[in-house]
């Protein structure tokens, strides 16, 4: 059994299907049943558990030969940094004595010791306490998520703008969650896989190259508007963010 938390998420639920499409067995962690009936419909299970109730998350885990780990985003409107510390915490102390054969990890690109640098910092730590525990692991560090951008529909349908925090013309790495998924799904079902595991697309984009994929898609033409370094914080307040997540 591949036990996945995260699973109704952009990652989460592509490696599902991804290991689902391999004929494996597949248990998703989720906080509610809403999504029961359809995973269930597609040959999975589901286990309903918090990610803050450890002794519930311990219990499921014990099931799984391989464990997907996925620290879940924290309501920007609480302190983010100190409530994914919480989660990893719990998450860490869940898989003590769970008897996994594998954990695969998903971390980030720029996972890094340091405080006030927000999934950076969380996720290194959750890297290091993976670490620390005595079972086989794969870590992945994939780069930005191309499925960031996708909040921003509504508001690009509405004002015909694609709010960017990066240069117009600056390219960098991106990635597609179905590939991650793909990934993980490989690194949990296979033996001797890589600890650590970079992954991004076949080349780097700039938010000038997404604002035309949406003028594509919309049919119409999408403007890129850049929020300027000294208006970062306010605008991130504006978008619900709370004074210690900004």
């Amino acid at each position: 059994m591949h036990i996945i938390t995260g699973g109704t998420g952009h990652v989460g639920s592509a490696l599902a299907h991804a290991l689902l499409e391999k004929d494996e067995m597949v248990t998703i962690i989720s906080r509610s049943s809403e999504s029961a009936k359809e995973w269930m419909s597609k040959g999975a299970q589901i286990a309903v558990a918090d990610i803050y109730d450890t002794e519930a998350l311990h219990e499921i885990f014990k099931r799984g030969k391989s464990i997907f780990i996925l620290n879940p985003p924290a309501d920007p409107m609480t302190d983010t940094s100190v409530q994914e510390r919480k989660t990893v915490a719990s998450m860490i102390e869940a898989l003590k004595y769970s008897g996994a054969e594998k954990l695969v990890v998903e971390s980030t690109l720029g996972a890094r010791k340091g405080d006030n640098i927000g999934d950076f910092g969380v996720l290194y730590e959750l890297e290091k306490g993976i670490e620390k525990l005595s079972y086989p692991y794969s870590i992945i560090r994939p780069a930005y998520y191309m499925s960031n951008w996708d909040e921003q529909l509504p508001s690009i349908i509405k004002n015909g703008e694609l709010i960017s925090f990066f240069p117009t013309d600056l390219k960098f790495p991106q990635v597609a969650p179905k590939d991650i998924g793909s990934l993980a799904a490989r690194l949990m079902v296979e033996a001797n896989t890589p600890k650590i595991n970079p992954i991004h697309g076949p080349k780097s984009y700039s938010a000038e190259e997404v604002a035309e994929s949406f003028s594509k898609t919309l049919g119409k033409k999408i403007k890129v508007k850049v929020v300027p370094k000294a208006q970062w914080k306010e605008t991130y307040k504006s978008m619900g963010f709370s004074e210690e997540s900004a």
